[in-house]
C-alpha cells in the first residue's frame, strides 16, 4: 500500500541571518491510508507550522512534502490550490463555517467547489451528518449550533469530498471532556473506515487513546514517535487522572462549555 503522506527532511526558517528562527527542523515521517496520528508538543514546538506545510498553505524552506506521491513543492500556486480542494480535508479549531449557510449547505459546499455536488453527493452529505448525530440540525445555521455541533459539521465538511489526507487542528479545544471523547472517537472511526490518513494536532493528551501513533515535537524537531499501543494508552491515562469528568456531572449543552451559542 502506498503512503498517503510523507514529510521528507522538512524545514521551515523565518527571517534571515542573525534574525533567522527555525520553526521546523528536518522533520521526517510518513502516514499510511487508514492511519490516525496525533501531533503533540508544547506551544512553540512547531506543530502549527508543520500542519500548515502539510496542508500546502505554507512552503517549506527545505525538504519535501508528498501527498499521494504528489510533491507539493512542484505545483504552482494555482495547482496547489486545486490540489488542496481535492486531496486535503481541513477541520480547524475555529471551524470556519460559513455563517449564512446551513449545516447541510456547509458540508455540501466542499462538493460544490469540486464540481461534485450531484445527487449521490447530497445523499452522502446527509448520511454523514446523521452519523455524526446531527440529523435534526441539518437546517440550522452555525449561530444556532453549539460548539460541539459546529465541530461535528466541520468534521463532516473535512471528510465529505473523500480526500486522501484529513488535518484537524485542536478539534476539541471548545468541548468538555465527554463531548471531546465522542468527537475524536467518531473522527477516528471515520478515518479508519474510509481509509483516509488523519492527523490531529492536540494539547489534550487524553485524546491520543483513539490514535494509532503519536508524533511528539520539541523545539521544532521530531522528538519521538510512539507506535506501541500500550505506551499510547499509558500516555492518555497519565494525562487523564483527576481531570476526567465525574460520572453524573452536569455538562454544558452538547458539551460546548457555553461557547457557540447552543440552542
Amino acid at each position: 500500500m502506498s503512503e498517503a503522506l510523507r514529510a521528507d527532511v522538512v524545514t521551515k526558517v523565518y527571517g534571515q541571518g542573525a534574525n533567522a528562527v527555525t520553526a521546523v527542523n528536518q522533520v521526517s515521517f510518513s502516514i499510511m491510508p487508514g492511519e490516525f496520528v496525533a501531533l503533540v508538543g508544547p506551544s512553540g514546538s512547531g506543530k502549527t507550522t508543520l500542519l500548515a506545510m502539510l496542508a500546502g498553505l505554507l512552503s517549506p524552506s527545505d525538504g519535501e512534502i508528498l501527498i499521494g506521491g504528489e510533491p507539493l513543492g512542484e505545483l504552482s500556486e494555482a495547482e496547489r490550490t486545486r490540489f488542496r480542494g481535492r486531496a486535503i480535508g481541513f477541520s480547524f479549531q475555529s471551524n470556519n463555517l460559513v455563517p449564512y449557510l446551513t449545516a447541510l449547505e456547509n458540508v455540501e459546499l466542499m462538493l460544490r467547489l469540486n464540481g461534485k455536488l450531484d445527487r449521490a453527493g447530497r445523499v452522502r452529505s446527509r448520511e454523514l451528518l446523521e452519523r455524526l448525530g446531527l440529523a435534526d440540525r441539518m437546517r440550522a445555521y452555525p449561530g444556532q449550533l453549539s460548539g460541539g455541533q459546529q465541530q461535528r459539521v466541520a468534521i463532516a465538511r473535512a471528510l465529505i469530498h473523500q480526500p486522501s489526507v484529513v488535518l484537524a487542528d485542536e478539534p476539541t479545544a471548545s468541548l468538555d471532556t465527554e463531548r471531546a471523547y465522542q468527537v475524536v472517537e467518531t473522527f477516528a472511526h471515520l478515518i479508519h473506515e474510509q481509509e483516509r490518513a488523519g492527523i490531529m494536532v492536540t494539547h489534550d493528551l487524553r485524546m491520543v487513546k483513539y490514535v494509532d501513533r503519536v508524533i511528539q515535537m520539541m523545539d521544532g524537531r521530531l522528538s519521538q514517535i510512539i507506535s506501541d499501543r500500550a505506551e499510547i494508552d499509558a500516555l492518555a491515562a497519565m494525562q487523564s487522572g483527576s481531570v476526567e469528568t465525574p460520572a453524573g456531572a452536569t455538562q454544558a449543552e452538547d458539551g460546548d462549555n457555553g461557547n457557540g451559542g447552543g440552542t
